[in-house]
């Protein structure tokens, strides 16, 4: 036999290697584009995994660009919030959707923009959720709907200039009740959307009894007056005001007839609490989001950054941060639809989240080198706005105390 030509030899073989070794498409994106490593939002029944998708994409698409702007501007987006009172954002609180659901919600709002998730949780958890359990009728008929639509806003006037972590029992802005009406006075600080809500939930204690009460408060009323409080480093967009009430009148029928002592807000401030938490797990995913796009777009030393051992690390322990985050707050989902939840967990959830929280978000700066500092990078807008979750909600330390406490029967705090 005669040995073949090289030739020969190649085009025989040739077929072979093509059919051992095709050629592979390129992706379009880097693998998990979503960063849900642990398949959370598989945990959702289809119909809201669904709705999910639609209210993701949309706050990707159309809030979380935008949003940066009005952030550097300290400006309140009206025209963004119109597009999520359309996606049923409003009524989170009422529209029977999944604990699971709403946490996922709150995340995917702060992953988009921090400060407009500050909006929807406080509104959802604090304005809704009072008034539909704790309002009256005539409140809920007159308030529901606007709120739930966000045609119409409201903000939760409780923590004082002189009073915060002990406001409970601290509280100083006082009610009284003259001639079918009640007399409010004092001062509010630190009020979300106090500048731009149609009413004021204020907290006020009442001269007759000594109890802390819950009190719809219209921001039109003569005496109300809210000024914007500026040069924040955080929550730029949230429009956080200081309030005073001078002899500010009320019908009678403005007491939430629920809210007649502190007690009966405390279970609706635990879940506020809560929320913090998937506040926390939604500002790490927006930073893993940055970081990772950032480090395969930027090259140094003539390669992605993406590709130093020092950059992937960074990016593995935020989303590890982000993933533990998650978990734990699907747990708390879990325990919240079981009727488990309590102050100790709502705390830890709150601390351990927004600790992370801030961790990640130095780690996603420290990716982006000195344009980590700009908000045009987004990143310095997460950076101010992790500062913020850490000390709004109850502070991290009186959060770990409350955790401290339970664990071990013994009070700290005083």
């Amino acid at each position: 036999m005669q040995p073949q030509g090289r030739e020969e030899a190649a085009s025989s073989i040739a077929p072979k290697a093509a059919q051992v070794a095709p050629a592979e498409p390129v992706p379009e994106g880097p693998p998990f584009p979503d960063a849900d490593l642990m398949y959370i939002v598989d945990l959702l029944p289809e119909p809201e995994r669904e709705r999910y998708l639609a209210i993701r994409s949309f706050l990707q698409s159309s809030v979380r660009q935008p949003s940066i702007d009005y952030w550097n501007r300290e400006e309140f987006p009206f025209g963004l919030l119109a597009g999520m009172g359309q996606l049923g954002l409003g009524g989170l609180q009422t529209d029977g959707s999944s604990k699971l659901f709403k946490g996922l919600m709150y995340v995917e709002v702060a992953r988009a923009d921090v400060s407009l998730s500050a909006l929807v949780g406080i509104h959802n958890e604090l304005i809704v959720g009072m008034i539909d359990e704790l309002g009256s009728e005539e409140q809920k008929h007159r308030w529901l709907p606007g709120l739930t639509g966000f045609t119409q806003l409201g903000a939760f006037a409780l923590t004082e200039p002189d009073h915060g972590s002990d406001i409970a029992g601290g509280l100083e802005t006082s009610a009284r009740l003259e001639r079918g009406e009640w007399v409010i006075n004092g001062a509010k600080r630190w009020i979300g959307a106090g500048t731009i809500a149609d009413f004021a939930l204020v907290w006020a204690r009442d001269e007759a009894d000594q109890q802390i009460k819950g009190f719809i408060v219209e921001t039109d009323r003569p005496g109300y007056r809210a000024t914007k409080i500026c040069n924040k480093i955080g929550l730029r967009i949230m429009q956080n005001a200081d309030i005073v009430l001078d002899n500010v009148r009320i019908p009678e029928s403005n007491l939430l007839p629920g809210a007649t002592d502190f007690s009966r807000a405390n279970r609706l401030l635990r879940d506020s609490r809560a929320w913090v938490g998937w506040q926390g797990a939604g500002i790490q995913l927006a930073a893993f989001d940055v970081a990772r796009s950032y480090s395969l777009e930027r090259r140094q030393f003539g390669k992605e950054l993406a590709r130093f051992q020092l950059i992937q690390q960074q990016l593995a322990e935020i989303l590890g941060n982000a993933s533990a985050s998650l978990a734990l707050m699907a747990q708390l989902a879990r325990i919240q639809e079981d009727g488990k939840l309590e102050m100790a967990q709502a705390a830890m959830a709150k601390a351990t989240c927004t600790r992370l929280a801030r961790a990640s978000v130095a780690m996603g700066r420290s990716i982006l080198g000195g344009n980590g500092i700009s908000a045009d990078y987004e990143m310095g807008k997460l950076f101010g706005d992790a500062e913020v979750l850490y000390t709004y909600e109850g502070s991290y330390e009186i959060n770990s105390l409350i955790v401290g406490r339970a664990v071990t029967g013994k009070s700290a705090f005083v």
